[in-house]
């Protein structure tokens, strides 16, 4: 359900934004659009993905250091004193009985670390959409903005014409006609200022989309956003990805000191050897063997390198949870500020429908004044002007408000591909995982591949 701010400025946005929907191409670009092209061909999306991979990779190699451990071993030698040779071929195998714990503290923070950087990747997704938010409403700002200055420029150059027909017929002086050309010189930069703003929003623009835009057809309704401040800020405190995977970084740090300290443990190994020696000084010596052998090892000393393992790991989970305790006040102040920002645009969209109403009135009424000779040219620019300034008012709180509010699902955790459900086939970041964080699998297999693949189809194509 809307809220009261929600309502007043949906009725507030209605006509601009459909006077411009009617205005503009079918075919041209709406904001989901964008945002969809955004996610389809963002770099940093395909950069991280594969960081992604990198993160599950190190599950996988961890879980190998709990596999057993099989080497072929060929050696052949030759004593150039007493002219013998040797050559034997040997096939180990080893395996980690017990270690105090550590490899598999060291499993459990790979794991950790990949459901951080899931985490991780999905905040990149908000700023992704959130660029393409921003970038789309200052294009559509700076259109609009470009509209009403042409047509500022067309009316004073009107009023120019006329100041100049009556100072021909002696009704208005040189001083009238020098006030209307300035005034119009002043409207042609503002313009040119104008064209300019939209150039450049339109190059920021294809950086944040990756292409430009191709007109646009307005941001359409305000989306759902949190129904209060509270709420939003719970949102932020428990569900914001970046929260997600502190917390999953903090786990991992946590397992790092249990890690460390199972460092001072002893550790037990079994080997086995198959050995086929096939050339030896002594012919009784040629032959097979089999030897099976354990193996305890406890640390001593180290010079202290194992306590300072610990510290050390102590050190990185405190100052892990101090980031966590500092990214939720970053959360809650995004969304204080994107609120405030809210009923700001909101307030000031209904001030400037009041003040464009009545500079309009105000205008139509020097215009007959001017005509009966009771105003001066000036006072019909200055009055021209206050229009002007109050439509561009507007346009500027109608992009405050859209941006506010996208801000404000970003700061809670929510503009994301699933939750604004945007047509397009989301990246799952486990499917990777799935296939090789059991252990060390082939690199090119027909899994991999066809990853690589939906990969390829939801980023570029």
């Amino acid at each position: 359900m809307a809220t009261g701010w929600q309502i007043r400025a949906r009725r507030a946005l209605t006509a601009g934004v459909m006077a411009l929907a009617i205005a503009t191409p079918g075919q041209a670009d709406s904001l989901r659009h964008v945002m969809v092209d955004a996610y389809r061909h963002s770099n940093l999306l395909e950069q991280n993905r594969y960081l992604l991979r990198v993160q599950d990779e190190g599950v996988a190699q961890a879980v190998a250091q709990l596999r057993p451990v099989i080497t072929f071993i060929a050696t052949a030698s030759r004593e150039l004193v007493n002219d013998t040779t040797n050559a034997s071929a040997s096939l180990v195998a080893e395996l980690l009985i017990m270690d105090g714990g550590a490899r598999h503290f060291a499993i459990e923070a790979a794991e950790e670390t990949v459901l951080a950087t899931r985490q991780q990747l999905v905040s990149l997704e908000q700023q992704v959409l959130l660029d393409a938010v921003t970038a789309y409403m200052n294009v559509w700002r700076d259109m609009q903005v470009v509209g009403v200055r042409e047509r500022n420029v067309r009316v004073i150059t009107q009023q120019l014409r006329a100041a100049q027909d009556r100072f021909e017929v002696g009704e208005d002086t040189r001083t009238d006609v020098a006030q209307a050309e300035a005034q119009l010189a002043t409207a042609r930069s503002q313009l040119a200022g104008a064209q300019g703003a939209l150039d450049i929003s339109r190059e920021l623009f294809n950086l944040a989309v990756g292409r430009y835009p191709n007109g646009l057809s307005g941001p359409g309704a305000i989306p759902n956003v949190p129904r209060s401040e509270a709420a939003a800020q719970a949102l932020a405190r428990q569900e914001h990805p970046a929260i997600i995977a502190l917390q999953h970084e903090v786990r991992a740090a946590e397992l790092g000191i249990q890690q460390a300290e199972a460092g001072r443990r002893p550790q037990l190994s079994l080997e086995g050897r198959l050995t086929e020696t096939f050339v030896a000084p002594n012919p009784l010596q040629e032959g097979g063997s089999a030897t099976l052998g354990m193996t305890l090892t406890q640390p001593i000393y180290r010079g202290g390198q194992l306590l300072s393992l610990e510290r050390q790991a102590r050190a990185q989970a405190s100052a892990v949870r101090m980031g966590l305790s500092q990214q939720v006040r970053l959360n809650l102040q995004a969304v204080g500020n994107a609120w405030a920002r809210m009923n700001i645009a909101a307030a000031q969209i209904q001030a400037a429908d009041q003040r464009i109403e009545a500079a309009t009135l105000a205008f139509q009424g020097v215009q007959e004044e001017a005509s009966l000779g009771a105003r001066t040219t000036l006072d019909v620019l200055d009055a021209e002007q206050d229009v002007l300034d109050a439509r561009i008012s507007r346009i500027e709180a109608q992009t405050d408000l859209y941006l506010s509010c996208y801000q404000l699902l970003a700061a809670a955790g929510l503009l994301t591909v699933e939750n604004l459900h945007l047509n397009v086939p989301e990246y799952d970041p486990a499917a990777y995982a799935d296939l090789f964080s059991n252990a060390p699998s082939r690199f090119n297999s027909p899994q991999g591949e066809q990853l690589d693949s939906i990969l390829e189809r939801i980023g570029r194509n």
